[in-house]
């Protein structure tokens, strides 16, 4: 199903559930209030957030700009929050408490409006930062670290928020299990690069040892014979290389659009950790949005919906997404190449990809914050388990960890262990939101 049918078969289902509901006088703004609700929601959000990273890594793999995906992606992440919007947050009678999303654009919500564009602004920059991270450390360990720092950081800030409506002496330990996750992830990324780098220094072809140098954005591997350099130097080409060899690894990198041999592994690790920081937050402005903790409304304006909070969140998260990656086309960062306007336009390649992974984003985050909502934002945070579906992606689609060493496997399997038990524990924690 390519992307145009999907978009209609959800146009489709949509109109049919409002024309049935209405005929039967059962159409009111659905809400999530029950714990049961809260944790589908979650598990929901979990599986589509652990899916569109690996969707924009496999486009990067294939020599895509990220700059064209990521303004791709922008683009229907926006549409994902706008349904979202016109139907649970707008479908049927709104109450004075909770008005629908059309007659909350025109209340005086300003104060708590700008708290849910914070959000996505931080959400913006991190997911950005993200797409570059990808290619340094790999997607699992990206994933890891982020949503450990998201969840030491941004859980207790909304615990905090919430009124302590989640039970600290669960929350608490599983915020301990994330921070010694993210120590495991970066001794998990030291270890493969470790043996990516034993990869390449043994690496041989029917002629001799091979050379690697960078010269203006391409690798070259210069073969060498006796000691002395082949005049006749160029690329490697390798045909079908098995996945986890130095073959793979060289092929791999003459394909992708983010070149990484040479580069220190401190500007990947150090771009993951700007992510990570900047996911911490986006959670906490969304609640301050939804919630108006610090009573900054007048009195007698409800508090922001979900979905309107959702919707000026969305709209702000584009904006910097747009800004941002047009600058990049024409200022590119880490060597990669000038593009433009025009050529983004015609690049159809992976473009259904690129929209699909911004749907499932889109559709992830709204889950995630109807959760949160019911049961709490820093038991949803719950949904930063989303490197458990990432790294099996990565394993599955990219070959990650494929042929390394038993100690990276060793801390491969208790990173995720601990991943595990902390995301358990962090969903035992749920409470429910006094309405």
């Amino acid at each position: 199903m390519d992307i145009t049918a999907f978009a209609s078969l959800i146009s489709h289902s949509i109109e049919r559930f409002w024309l049935y509901n209405h005929s039967t006088g059962l159409l009111k703004m659905y809400v999530v209030e029950s714990k049961a609700g809260a944790i589908g929601c979650m598990l929901l959000a979990l599986l589509f957030l652990g899916t569109w990273p690996a969707i924009l890594t496999l486009l990067e793999r294939r020599g895509r700009l990220p700059q064209h995906t990521y303004l791709d992606y922008s683009i229907t992440n926006l549409l994902a929050a706008v349904l979202i919007a016109l139907t649970f947050g707008q479908i049927g009678d709104g109450k004075p408490n909770t008005p629908n999303f059309i007659t909350q654009l025109y209340q005086d919500n300003w104060p708590c409006v700008l708290f849910a564009m914070a959000g996505g602004v931080f959400l913006s920059l991190g997911n950005l930062a993200t797409q570059y991270a990808w290619a340094f450390v790999g997607l699992s360990v990206t994933e890891v670290i982020t949503a450990s720092i998201t969840v030491v950081i941004g859980t207790t800030l909304n615990y905090f928020l919430d009124d302590r409506i989640n039970k600290a002496e669960i929350l608490f330990p599983g915020v301990a299990c994330f921070l010694i996750a993210v120590l495991l992830g970066s001794a998990v990324h030291s270890s493969n690069g470790t043996d990516n780098k034993a990869k390449l220094s043994s690496y041989t072809d029917e002629k001799g040892a091979i050379e690697i140098s960078e010269s203006k954005n391409v690798y070259k591997y210069t073969v060498i014979v006796d000691g002395n350099k082949d005049l006749e130097d160029g690329n490697v080409s390798v045909e079908k290389a098995e996945v986890g060899t130095a073959d793979f690894l060289i092929e791999l990198e003459n394909k992708r659009a983010i070149k990484v041999f040479g580069k220190s592994t401190l500007i990947g690790l150090g771009i993951t950790f700007f992510a990570g920081f900047c996911f911490s937050l986006f959670s906490p402005a969304f609640n301050l949005a939804t919630n108006d903790q610090w009573d900054t409304m007048k009195e007698g304006v409800p508090h922001l919906v979900v979905y309107t909070a959702f919707f000026y969140f969305s709209v702000s998260c584009f904006t910097i997404a747009i800004i941002l990656n047009i600058t990049f086309l024409y200022y590119p960062v880490l060597n990669l190449p000038r593009s433009s306007l025009k050529a983004y336009v015609n690049d159809w390649n992976g473009r259904n990809w690129a929209l699909l992974a911004g749907l499932v984003c889109g559709f992830g985050n709204g889950l995630q914050f109807m959760g949160g909502q019911a049961a709490g934002y820093a038991a949803a945070d719950a949904v930063q388990a989303l490197p458990l579906v990432s790294t099996f992606w990565g394993i599955l689609l990219f070959g990650e960890y494929r042929k390394s060493s038993k100690k990276t496997y060793v801390l491969l399997v208790s990173m995720l262990l601990m991943f595990i038990v902390a995301v358990g524990i962090l969903m035992a924690s749920s409470g429910h939101r006094k309405t």
